[in-house]
């Protein structure tokens, strides 16, 4: 297949400023520090982790809406981060963002009809009012009479409906959806992430979907990744890495899916975390995970940054010890269970 974005050392760090001008900077805050990445076209790749490891921070600097500070991104071999001006509005025709909230991403004051236009407008691309709008809203499953309404007249998946039908104005081949449905009830999450389904088939869209719900993840991705504290830490074919999750990390993720089997349930293991996320302002030294991780090793975790490793079939981990932590060698450190941190037995 061919790989339609390409995220290379992409860096994104915010300075932290000091004055009564907020003119003299003590430090950044790491948001996105060396991500690496790969889309294949007409795939979507589910992005999950931690609320403040930086997933919605990639999504807009990969469309440019966050500044990149330093790396690469390349979509269909023109890289994205050194474009300016009109060269980077013409890219821009090619990528388009799905937010997170609706109501707060469309614009009170105007018609549907005005929003759904307004793309073709800013890019002098030449259409029939009438016809264009009609077409998205069939496409989203609205009905045509919606044009002439405004956001708050609807619901919160019909809202979220027609921020998709914008992001397809411009007939865009990459979207990045930042946590779709996560503002939706359970009956409407359905609906949207089936419709987002249905439109990748019809158009060959390429999606990046940005999500903390495993579960939605799953249901929509080809392949998953895995970010903590503004890195890749592990990125998989979805049903491989749901089923043989190997980083740490990943580990407690999953582990934190409820199985809808009680008596698996029952028996599985749940894996408590010890501490917080470190603040990206000053992230720990070598592997950004140590502080938190039951397989810590003090011989490098703390001291070398580990490489995101590729093991075969399009598994990457990131982790100094995981062939030995995959054969058992190298066992978690537990800890009173009545502590309630790291490991503990259902």
């Amino acid at each position: 297949m061919t790989t339609l974005v390409q995220v290379e050392g992409l860096k994104v760090h915010f300075p932290i400023t000091r004055g009564i001008l907020l003119n003299r900077t003590v430090g950044h805050v790491k948001a996105v520090d060396g991500v690496d990445l790969a889309i294949e076209q007409g795939r979507t790749l589910g992005l999950v982790g931690e609320s403040g490891c930086g997933k919605s921070t990639l999504g807009r600097a990969m469309l440019r809406l966050a500044p990149i500070t330093a790396g690469k991104m390349v979509f269909d071999g023109v890289d994205v981060a050194g474009l300016e001006g009109e060269k980077l509005r013409a890219a821009r025709q090619d990528m388009q963002m799905v937010f997170q909230d609706p109501l707060a991403s469309l614009n009170p004051r105007q018609s549907v009809e005005t929003l759904l236009t307004e793309p073709l407008r800013a890019h002098g691309i030449a259409y029939d009012k009438r016809t264009r709008v009609g077409e998205l809203l069939e496409q989203v499953g609205l009905p045509s009479s919606a044009a002439q309404k405004y956001p708050h007249e609807f619901s919160g998946g019909q809202r979220q409906r027609l921020g998709i039908a914008r992001a397809l104005a411009l007939e865009p081949r990459f979207i990045i959806a930042d946590e779709p449905v996560s503002a939706l009830d359970v009956s409407i999450q359905a609906q949207v992430l089936n419709l987002l389904e249905e439109l990748q088939t019809q158009l060959g869209l390429t999606y990046l979907v940005i999500a903390h719900d495993l579960a939605v993840v799953r249901h929509v991705s080809d392949d998953v990744a895995v970010m903590y504290l503004g890195s890749i830490v592990e990125q998989a074919p979805a049903d491989l890495l749901y089923d043989e999750p190997l980083h740490p990390y990943t580990k407690a993720l999953m582990s934190a899916v409820p199985v809808p089997d009680p008596v698996v349930e029952a028996r599985r293991e749940r894996i408590l975390l010890q501490g917080d996320l470190p603040s990206p302002a000053n992230p720990p030294t070598g592997c950004r995970f140590h502080t938190r991780c039951p397989f810590k090793q003090e011989t490098r975790c703390d001291t070398e940054v580990p490489a995101l490793d590729d093991l075969g079939g399009g598994h990457r981990v990131a982790c100094h010890w995981i062939a030995e932590i995959r054969d058992g060698r190298i066992q978690p450190h537990r800890v009173d269970p009545d502590a309630t941190e790291l490991f503990t037995d259902a």
